[in-house]
């Protein structure tokens, strides 16, 4: 199941109203893992290739679970305090050799031994989850998880410097419908607002499409989604003295860089980083 995004987190009634699981949305990869006895654990991507190879603790400790028992997880790296999705792009050797540690963050159980239990409410399956996990040592862990949106809402700002990128929130009567999960597994990540200097318009000086956007961290961002027509009205208007001649990217085309420093408020999101702008600062 691949949940939705939303710009919110929804009420502890919502999505169907039968109750909410409000989840830590972490960042890795996405992972189904499969426990298959005497013979190798499968390791399953999205695209369903095998990881096992790439992440050998992980494939050993899914190894030591009951044969029979499958997770949807997420394949995490954890370095210097915080998730670190880079670590996992590095070879196997690179991660070793700078004691990256690994996790396998359960959210959900799809079969116990001999038993597949996709048809039960989520809520029982998170008791099922808690259970089969309740001996097993790290890196194999259950995710945090709470039905109190409060909660939810403070863990993410208490997380937020660990990297957690925001909540995955899910009916808790929903069952587990491997083609989709329309509305009932949403997806909210949390934005940072911060400050940029605008180094550049990008397209025409009277009606710019976006902005070229320096953070104090020293990033730079092409701003999207495109400009309302407002905020290129206002962007222009403010931008124009301040204008230099026209250059051509070969990336982003016609690019007028300012002159003069522009103050902007955005909101950064993702991996990689993408810059929403928000409104020109006052001072």
């Amino acid at each position: 199941m691949r949940p939705a995004a939303v710009r919110a987190v929804p009420p502890a009634d919502g999505l169907g109203g039968a109750g909410v699981q409000y989840e830590l949305k972490l960042d890795g990869f996405r992972c189904v893992a499969f426990a298959r006895g005497d013979r190798p654990p499968y390791l399953q991507s999205r695209s369903g290739r095998d990881l096992s190879g790439e992440f050998p603790p992980i494939a050993a400790a899914v190894a030591r679970l009951p044969e029979g028992l499958v997770l949807d997880a997420e394949l995490v790296a954890w370095r210097a305090g915080r998730f670190a999705f880079e670590e996992l792009l590095r070879t196997r050797q690179a991660r070793a050799a700078d004691d990256t540690a690994l996790g396998l963050i359960a959210f959900d159980v799809l079969a116990l031994p001999g038993r597949d239990v996709r048809r039960l409410p989520l809520a029982d399956r998170r008791r099922l989850l808690l259970a089969a996990l309740a001996d097993v040592p790290p890196p194999v862990q259950a995710v945090l998880a709470t039905t109190d949106r409060a909660e939810a809402l403070a863990w993410t700002e208490q997380l937020a410097g660990t990297g957690v990128e925001g909540l995955v929130c899910k009916a808790a009567g929903s069952a587990y419908r491997p083609r989709g999960a329309g509305q009932v597994w949403v997806k909210y990540r949390r934005s940072d607002t911060v400050d940029a200097t605008v180094r550049a318009l990008v397209g025409a000086a009277a009606r710019p499409r976006a902005l070229v956007l320096e953070l104090d961290d020293g990033r730079v961002l092409l701003s999207t989604p495109r400009l309302t027509a407002v905020q290129s009205r206002q962007l222009a208007e403010a931008a124009g003295e301040f204008l230099g001649p026209a250059v051509r990217d070969p990336e982003h085309g016609s690019l007028r860089p300012l002159t003069a420093v522009l103050r902007a408020e955005v909101t950064v999101t993702g991996r990689p980083p993408a810059a929403t702008f928000v409104r020109l600062r006052g001072d």
